[in-house]
């Protein structure tokens, strides 16, 4: 175990001091808040305001900046796990895999080595972001959630991280350059919001396209975040008005619908935890085979 650790440390070392590294991994969670510092959190304010003229500006913006920042953890969740195995691949391409070889390092507590550092690299940098956004709602718009509420984020958070390090880990394995990661980091981190439903809510989208990002573990990893974020804003908002209420949260994607059926939380939360396991273990057989 101690092997294990000491690979963790160096591969989260290595990343630290890569500033790139670190900017690919927020890059999806930046766009999204500076699309909507700049213009959309404005637009999803009128918009609202529109159809709620009983709603109180103020009420409106508390519920946009949640809603906002919960796509936001999700996208961190989904991205920085990916940005922690470029060191993988900058192993492979230096063949630093067969200095590794000549150590007394056996190759699954390498696979392990990856795997663990993506996942702390990952809930490591997912959790400065979750302070931040506590913060900003706090200071920015009067909201505080409850310790429920940051409690319960906080665990569907480390178990997207945990989905998405598997899912990364055992792509990732098929990469041998450094450009095709780099092309699929920029990738992952623009279509991010996109699947997540956070650059423009899944209500927009045509209903076929609504219901296959429905069945997506990105918008049920959003989902599960949002739902936490938002609290009782929307209803409080909309004054109790529970037909509005239930038809403004399938509308941003704080409960998903496919067809005629609605996700639930255990279902989103099951298929998570089943993409940990499968890819994790598929990951490190992949991982272990490529180094030679």
């Amino acid at each position: 175990m101690s092997n294990v650790l000491a690979l963790t440390q160096r591969n989260l070392l290595r990343y630290i001091r890569d500033p790139m590294n670190v900017f690919f991994s927020m890059l999806g969670a930046l766009m999204v808040f500076l699309l909507y510092a700049l213009f959309l959190g404005n637009l999803q304010v009128e918009s609202i305001a529109a159809t709620a003229p009983q709603a109180e500006e103020a009420q409106v913006r508390q519920f946009v900046d949640a809603w906002m920042f919960g796509g936001i953890v999700a996208i961190s969740a989904m991205t920085t796990p990916l940005g922690a195995l470029t060191i993988f691949v900058e192993d492979g391409v230096t063949k630093r895999f067969q200095d590794y070889l000549v150590s007394p390092v056996t190759r699954g507590q390498l696979a392990l080595g990856f795997l663990f550092s993506a996942l702390v690299i990952g809930t490591g940098m997912t959790t400065i972001v979750l302070i931040i956004a506590l913060v900003y709602l706090w200071v920015g718009t009067g909201l505080l959630l409850s310790i429920g509420a940051i409690a319960s984020i906080v665990g569907w958070m480390l178990l997207s991280v945990a989905g998405f390090a598997g899912l990364w880990s055992f792509i990732v394995s098929f990469i041998h350059t450094n450009g095709a990661f780099a092309a699929v980091s920029t990738i992952v981190g623009t279509l991010a919001g996109f699947v997540s439903g956070s650059y423009v809510p899944v209500g927009l989208f045509p209903d076929a396209v609504r219901e296959v990002i429905s069945t997506l573990p990105f918008a049920h990893s959003s989902m599960l975040l949002r739902e936490q974020f938002v609290g009782d804003t929307l209803e409080k908002m909309l004054g109790g008005h529970e037909e509005g209420t239930a038809a403004l949260e399938i509308f941003f994607g704080v409960r998903l619908v496919v067809g005629d059926w609605e996700v639930p939380v255990w279902f989103a939360a099951g298929a998570l935890a089943v993409i940990a396991l499968v890819f994790t273990w598929r990951a490190s057989r992949r991982i272990r085979n490529r180094i030679q």
